[in-house]
């Protein structure tokens, strides 16, 4: 029998931030519908549930596809936490269904731009990926700076009291503002920085057996899943809210506008930073190695088992790229300098439209193959013109699951 992956999207009717925060509307629905829509769509999750204490948010739910668990009011207020709201969820779910949950996806309503993508990344962090527990974060290059006097004051430190219309303000000796993450007085370039990480606070998953013995939503090893930071946005105040229906008609149609099967004749990769995360190993011998992602291989074994025709076409003469081509059972064109010429030609001889193509990759010198295709695919971290160029962009980065996500834009839940 399959694993029952239940996800939970908690929504309570209160909120002071913004009254009525999970029925406003976004893009023509509301922000519960919006999530439990993004969770039915994804392929690895079996079940929606909404926990909420609210009629009206019930009755939203309910119509969107999930089912409701009615919340009760020692778990619903401002001071109840998320964790004790998706226990209690899952509780009333076994008991209502008699089955057993094996892993729970936890879903905020309060991130407008979640993806079934994102979804089924994190559920299969922890199904497939031997993760405890997975959360959705996007790539961060900021330097963050703390301010001494946002700290709570250290006794004696106080040195005065000041009201400035209705803003209190506490002055103290010696405050200073300092880094977090790095140190003040050295500017390292974005390259030779390590990659920080933001959580998104979008989806969570954990082993049901584990968050029942921890009660928490991060035990064990846990799989950070990259998402498009350009989704990042959680709705705490009104502010929020209206930023988020101005970017709808942006994210919203790049969310609907994803190849099926039914648009697709074939696809073409590129390697490097599409397939890898764009870094280089050398030995002393000069011997180059790569890392690639073992999901991007079962997404391009999935794709050749349906007969679509699959082309690696590379400007590197690498050995390494050949012998993964091998290794995935497609042919390879390397060593190209005019890459579109290539396709091109490619298309030709195989009496493909390249209207019908889709080409995934990552830099400028993808550019002119973009402009051939009719379904241009950047990887989540794609140079930012690569990205605007795009007719699609994944979640996922080159080398960590990129071209599975492609994968199952095409062939949905048979994959």
């Amino acid at each position: 029998m399959p694993p029952t992956v239940l996800a939970v999207i908690p929504a309570r009717g209160g909120s002071k931030g913004v009254p009525g925060k999970n029925l406003a509307t976004v893009g023509g629905a509301s922000l519960v519908a919006r999530a439990v829509r993004r969770c039915a769509g994804a392929s690895a999750v079996t079940d929606v549930v909404v926990s909420t204490d609210d009629a009206g948010i019930a009755a939203a739910a309910r119509a969107a596809g999930a089912e409701v668990v009615e919340r009760p009011a020692d778990i619903a207020g401002d001071t109840a936490t998320s964790e004790a709201a998706v226990l209690h969820a899952v509780d009333a779910f076994e008991s209502r269904t008699g089955r057993t949950v094996d892993t729970i996806v936890f879903a905020q309503c309060t991130s407008p731009f979640l993806t079934a993508g994102d979804v089924d990344a994190v559920a299969r962090a922890v199904l497939e990926e031997g993760a405890d527990t997975a959360l959705t974060v996007a790539p961060f290059h900021g330097f963050l700076w703390r301010d001494e006097a946002d700290e709570p004051p250290a006794s004696g430190t106080e040195e005065r009291e000041r009201t400035h219309g209705d803003t209190e303000v506490i002055a103290r000796l010696g405050a200073t503002g300092y880094g977090v993450n790095h140190d003040k007085s050295y500017r390292p370039r974005r390259q030779d920085r390590p990659q920080d990480l933001l959580e998104t606070g979008a989806a969570y998953a954990m082993r049901a057996d584990g968050f029942r013995e921890h009660r928490h939503r991060f035990f064990g090893r846990t799989a950070p899943v990259r998402t498009d930071p350009a989704r990042v946005l959680e709705i705490d105040d009104p502010h929020d809210l209206a930023r988020a229906r101005a970017l709808v008609p942006l994210l919203d149609a790049t969310a609907a506008d994803l190849p099926t099967r039914a648009d697709i004749d074939a696809v073409v990769l590129d390697f490097d930073g599409t397939q890898t995360d764009d870094r280089v190993l050398i030995d002393a011998d000069g011997r180059e190695f790569v890392s690639v992602h073992r999901g991007d291989g079962l997404g391009i074994a999935a794709l050749r088992d349906t007969g679509l025709p699959l082309l690696v076409l590379s400007t590197e003469q690498n050995p390494v790229v050949a012998a993964r081509a091998r290794k995935l059972r497609i042919p390879v064109l390397h060593g190209i300098d005019k890459k579109a010429e290539a396709l091109r030609a490619w298309c030709d001889e195989h009496g493909l439209d390249p209207a019908r193509v889709l080409y995934a990759g990552n830099d400028v010198n993808d550019l002119p193959c973009f402009a051939l295709v009719g379904w241009p695919v950047a990887v989540g971290s794609a140079h930012d013109v690569v990205r605007d160029a795009a007719r699609a962009v994944t979640t996922a980065s080159g080398g960590d699951g990129a071209i599975r996500e492609i994968a199952s834009w095409i062939l949905g839940p048979s994959l």
